[in-house]
């Protein structure tokens, strides 16, 4: 048997019947496909009505997918059509077809097609090894994923994984999750919260997981060491449940490892020990002057921020760093007494606001392996004063994942030649030894974290920390392997520690 090459998905799986729009599930499946690396083509009827085959043909052509006619009387000519189209294809062909057109499916069956058969209502199921029934659009990538593995055996390993759309697609379009088996033998299946996680989670050996994305509120009453600090989704909660049930599963990662980064006091808290990294580099490498506040108003506050090391002006961030909407409201204040009417969701972390020629640093950690990225950011304090327009400047509010203060008219434009100029001035030595140790910490496999270097003095300040990133900064045939490389040396290492406690 060998590994499904091809997927064919034909009309009856795809129109609404007596209707001219596609089945709810369609264009989400359709877009899975077209970056898994499995040529996929939609195929109908010599009879179908023409309004409905130029629909399908508008589709294909938005998915860069081909079409196909398959004509039960001219059955091997279709067949011949595919093969030309489809020379180099690496496996078999898989048909997705509805039970109402047994007639073409018994054929392709015939001639050594894999055929699954989406049940209607009073269907029996009849499976083979040459055709199995599904229930939902949803469970193809299932049915896949369960094909190659008996085709392949134990020498693959499947990442199952959960994350918003945007950011599956994300990763997806950059060949990261392809379905059949990559070149170290890794094959990844999109999961579901609208199917049972169980059936789903019997083919899986590592979870990867983006529990950010799931997140529902985030108590800071005390510490998020504790899970039951953070309330999930319905979906996100019967995962955990599986995932404390299931320990020998690999997870990437845990979701204890991912509290620290919700928290931007217990990040800063952590950074604190980088003053004790012992480095031959003459700069330090730390994290900002902070104070934590749970209300803009208590007294004494000018103190405290004296006490704290803080000069004006500071930027102020919500102490919840992700998953929640107001987690990116942001605030760059200038004078003590507009702390009072300041919006940022509290309790909140004044944080150092340095001096760093409105260059960023953007580091990615991608299990052994420490990548970076040169960026533009917010200009230096003068300059921000200047733009807060008036004598006594007002504080700078803004959401940082829309848009930053920033003296240039286009906030995402890099100045190319400034970047390269400031390229000498990162110790890469310094960041990468303050990558391991952030690694050995957090206990993390894909993580992110800002870096500026102070004018003046060089400090390197690391201003941000986050939780498995897109690492779009970094080139595709560089960022792709590496995140491979790093999902398997984590289940290896897994599977050697259970192997070694039994």
């Amino acid at each position: 048997m060998a590994v499904v090459g091809g997927v064919i998905l034909d009309e009856s799986v795809l129109l609404v019947e007596n209707s001219s729009g596609l089945v709810p599930d369609a264009h989400s499946m359709l877009r899975k496909l077209r970056h898994s690396t499995i040529p996929t083509a939609i195929s109908y009827g010599p009879g179908l009505d023409p309004h409905r085959v130029n629909l399908l043909k508008d589709i294909a052509m938005q998915y860069s997918l081909h079409c196909f006619i398959l004509d039960t009387s001219s059955i091997d000519d279709a067949i011949n059509e595919v093969i030309q189209a489809w020379r180099d294809i690496g496996g078999s062909i898989l048909y997705l077809v509805s039970d109402n057109k047994r007639d073409i499916f018994s054929e392709l069956t015939k001639r050594g097609w894999l055929v699954a058969v989406m049940k209607v209502e009073g269907s029996s199921a009849c499976e083979s090894s040459s055709m199995m029934y599904i229930n939902k659009l949803q469970e193809l990538p299932l049915t896949i994923c369960q094909l190659n593995k008996k085709a392949i055996g134990n020498d693959v390993v499947t990442v199952g994984y959960i994350m918003k759309p945007s950011r599956e697609e994300d990763f997806a379009k950059r060949g990261a999750f392809p379905m059949c088996p990559n070149e170290i033998g890794l094959m990844f299946l999109p999961l579901t919260f609208e199917l049972p996680l169980s059936s789903q989670l019997q083919e899986v050996d590592v979870l990867l997981h983006k529990a950010t994305d799931e997140i529902m509120s985030v108590d800071l009453n005390s510490s998020l060491h504790s899970s039951n600090k953070i309330t999930y989704s319905r979906g996100m909660q019967e995962l955990q449940r599986y995932m404390d049930h299931h320990q020998d599963l690999c997870v990437i990662d845990p979701l204890n490892s991912i509290y620290p980064v919700l928290d931007r006091l217990k990040i800063q808290q952590i950074l604190l020990a980088l003053e004790d990294l012992k480095t031959g580099s003459r700069r330090a490498i730390r994290g900002p002057h902070y104070l934590k506040v749970d209300d803009f108003n208590q007294s004494g506050l000018t103190q405290m921020l004296s006490e704290a090391k803080l000069a004006l002006p500071s930027i102020v961030k919500p102490q919840v760093a992700c998953g929640v909407a107001d987690a990116h409201s942001m605030a760059i204040v200038f004078r003590v007494e507009d702390f009072k009417d300041l919006t940022v969701p509290l309790p909140a972390i004044i944080q150092e606001y340095v001096d760093h020629s409105s260059t960023l640093y953007k580091f990615y950690v991608l299990g052994e392996k420490v990548y970076h990225a040169v960026k533009s950011s917010t200009p230096n304090a003068d300059t921000l004063m200047k733009l807060s327009g008036s004598d006594e400047p007002k504080p700078l509010v803004f959401d940082s994942l829309k848009s930053l203060p920033t003296s240039k008219p286009n906030p995402n434009s890099v100045d190319n030649n400034s970047l390269k100029a400031t390229e000498h001035c990162i110790d890469l030595e310094l960041v990468s030894s303050a990558a391991n140790f952030l690694m050995r910490k957090l206990d993390l496999t894909v993580f992110g974290f800002d870096v500026v270097i102070q004018e003046g003095t060089g400090d390197h300040v690391i201003v941000d920390v986050n939780y498995l990133p897109s690492f779009k900064e970094v080139p595709n045939e560089v960022a792709i392997p590496a995140f491979w490389d790093a999902i398997k040396k984590k289940y290896d290492l897994k599977k050697k520690k259970l192997a070694a406690a039994s």
